[in-house]
C-alpha cells in the first residue's frame, strides 16, 4: 500500500513539472495529446506495460524504448524530453501516475471536471449523452467522461468525480439488502 502512495506522490511531482514546462511553453494541449496516445499505447501493449514496469530492463534501455515510441508517434520535443528524464531518473514505472496526475492538472487548468463512469455493459450513444448531460446538471461544468466496463457490479453505474463515488449499481444495492437481512 505505501508503495502505491509512494509512486503516485512520485508521479504527481513529475506530472506538475511536465505541466508547468508545458504551460511555459503554450503546449499543454498537445502534450496532453501525446500521453493520451501513450497511454492508450500502455493499456494495449503487454510488452510496452514489461518495458516500463519490469526491473530487468535498465534506465538506459527504458529510454531508448520510450525515445522510439515517442519519435515514432511524432511526440512533441517537450514530451520526447520528459521521457527520456523520467527513464533516466529510473522513474518509468510511474509513467501511468504521471500520465494521470497530467490529465487531471490539465482538466483543472480547463475548468473542465473529470468523470469515471463504470457499468456492467458498454453504454449506448445514448446513454452516454444521457449521462454526460446528468453531470453537467449536476456538477454544473462539462464533464471529461472516462468510461469502464465491469461486469462485476452487476448491473446499474457507478460515477467518480474526484473522491466522490456515486454507487447506483445492483451488487451494492444487493450488498446493503444481505446486511439488512442478515441484521434483522
Amino acid at each position: 500500500m505505501a508503495d502505491d502512495s509512494k509512486a503516485s506522490n512520485v508521479g504527481d511531482r513529475y506530472a506538475q513539472a511536465l505541466f508547468d514546462l508545458a504551460s511555459d511553453n503554450k503546449e499543454v494541449a498537445a502534450v496532453e495529446a501525446d500521453l493520451k496516445s501513450l497511454k492508450t499505447a500502455l493499456a494495449e501493449s503487454r510488452d510496452l506495460r514489461v518495458l516500463v514496469g519490469s526491473p530487468a530492463f535498465s534506465a538506459e534501455d527504458k529510454g531508448k524504448g520510450l525515445s522510439a515510441i515517442a519519435a515514432k508517434a511524432k511526440f512533441k520535443p517537450t514530451t520526447q524530453k520528459f521521457l527520456g528524464l523520467l527513464a533516466a531518473n529510473g522513474r518509468a514505472d510511474a509513467l501511468g501516475a504521471v500520465i494521470t496526475g497530467y490529465e487531471a492538472l490539465s482538466a483543472k487548468a480547463r475548468g473542465a471536471v473529470s468523470a469515471e463512469v463504470i457499468t456492467a455493459i458498454p453504454l449506448s450513444a445514448a446513454q452516454s449523452k444521457g449521462v454526460a448531460a446528468a453531470l453537467r446538471q449536476a456538477l454544473g461544468k462539462d464533464p471529461e467522461i472516462a468510461t469502464r466496463v465491469d461486469p462485476a457490479i452487476l448491473g446499474g453505474i457507478k460515477v467518480r468525480v474526484g473522491s466522490r463515488l456515486f454507487d447506483a449499481s445492483l451488487k451494492s444495492r444487493l450488498d446493503s439488502l444481505k446486511f439488512a437481512l442478515k441484521r434483522a
